[in-house]
């Protein structure tokens, strides 16, 4: 059993006799003999061999140990494929909302040129002589003269990143 658990062990390491046998201050053939059966390390290099396999003693004792099957290229491009289908996936979602939110903002845009070509700036006929009316017209005032000014370049911002973020092929 502690033959076939050291094997295993370095092997799931990817640990090669040679590279063992160094870290444990030994030959190559002890560690090939200790695999083997035919020897058996003592106490101290038990402890050594746990700290080198970085296991624990009762494991290199226990029962015998699957071997791990280190990962060929074709797992690790499995692997990378299932990674970039999810990268993938996510790219297209966050296309698909910033494209949603450019066309409601284009849509927003609209909706506030056509509410003010239907109000057709009823606060020019208000009587000003108010304070507070004064005041509460030259807001929506400014905000009409900013509306107006700003929110056709916003709108070509938009319509070119709806554009950008159409779905490709």
């Amino acid at each position: 059993m502690l033959s076939e658990n050291i094997k295993a062990i370095r092997k799931s390491k990817g640990l090669s006799q040679q590279e063992l046998a160094v870290k444990l201050n030994v030959v190559r053939q002890t560690v090939s003999k200790w695999e083997q059966g035919l020897s058996v390390p003592d106490s101290d290099m038990l402890i050594s061999i746990s700290e080198a396999l970085e296991t624990p003693v009762s494991t290199l004792l226990g029962e015998t140990v699957i071997e791990t099957e280190a990962d060929t290229l074709k797992a690790i491009s499995e692997k990378l494929e299932v990674i970039n289908l999810q990268l993938a996936q996510r790219k297209n979602t966050r296309r698909k909302i910033i494209r949603w939110m450019l066309i409601s903002l284009c849509a927003v845009i609209v909706v506030g040129f056509a509410a003010l070509a239907i109000l057709n700036s009823p606060y020019l006929g208000w009587d000003y002589s108010d304070p507070e009316t004064a005041v509460l017209g030259v807001a929506f005032h400014s905000l009409e003269w900013l509306f107006i000014r700003v929110a056709p370049i916003i709108f070509l911002i938009a319509a070119v990143g709806i554009f950008l973020t159409r779905k490709k092929g």
